[in-house]
């Protein structure tokens, strides 16, 4: 599961970088060669990549929890990383759509009108949200299937604890045995200390039973033999 973490995790930070490169690039070159409603279209289709990139940093958010502490921190530095250049990139761009709001203002621009009819403009745009589309479609999956991993780790701890518990109930029941296997033992070795004590007070009663008879013999022969 971890490998498969660390795995998901160079994974998202590639599409995070590839889409973050391009918004760049259309920022500080594209965007700054375009006017009016061309630049508009443009900025909107950086928003739609911003968003995407948003997805990925939630994703690798996601991911850098389940990565093993040993090698964690510096798979964290690079999330921090790519949060600091999501947070310029974003200031870069409301700064241009700052840009064409004073445009707006200021009116219509000629260089603008004499190029937005350009139908290579039309055809890169659609290659622009046709890439975009595609990178929301992957993103998706990854989402997927960093869900469906989730619950089978969920599904798997939850089997683990069902094991642990029934564990636990198995030890309870054997300590409630061993506590009443030690009693048993604790009341056998005082009826045998009993019966130890009840042996040794017979052999006494025997002992001295023997010693009257024996008294008793001598007297009789006493009396019998020596005084007769």
């Amino acid at each position: 599961m971890d490998s498969t973490a660390a795995a998901l995790f160079d994974s998202y930070h590639q599409d995070y970088e590839h889409i973050i490169r391009n918004v760049k690039q259309i920022l500080e070159k594209d965007a700054q060669q375009q006017f009016g409603e061309q630049r508009k279209a443009t900025l909107r289709r950086v928003e739609l990549d911003l968003d995407s990139a948003d997805d990925l940093i939630s994703q690798l958010e996601i991911e850098v929890q389940g990565i093993p502490a040993s090698i964690r921190p510096q798979f964290s530095s690079r999330l921090k990383q790519a949060k600091i250049d999501m947070n310029r990139t974003k200031r870069l761009a409301k700064d241009m759509h700052n840009q064409v709001s004073r445009g707006d203002l200021l009116g219509p621009n000629k260089r603008f009108n004499m190029s937005s009819d350009s139908p290579y403009d039309d055809a890169n745009e659609r290659t622009r949200l046709l890439a975009g589309h595609e990178r929301l479609n992957d993103a998706s999956r990854r989402l997927q299937d960093s869900t469906r991993l989730a619950l089978e780790t969920e599904d798997a701890g939850a089997d683990i604890l069902r094991a642990l518990h029934i564990q636990g109930e198995q030890i309870a029941n054997a300590r409630g045995t061993l506590n009443s296997a030690d009693t048993s033992i604790d009341r056998a070795s005082g009826t045998i200390q009993k019966m130890i004590r009840q042996m040794y007070k017979t052999r006494f009663i025997l002992g001295a039973i023997g010693v009257v008879l024996v008294i008793v013999v001598a007297l009789i022969l006493y009396f019998k033999l020596i005084r007769h």
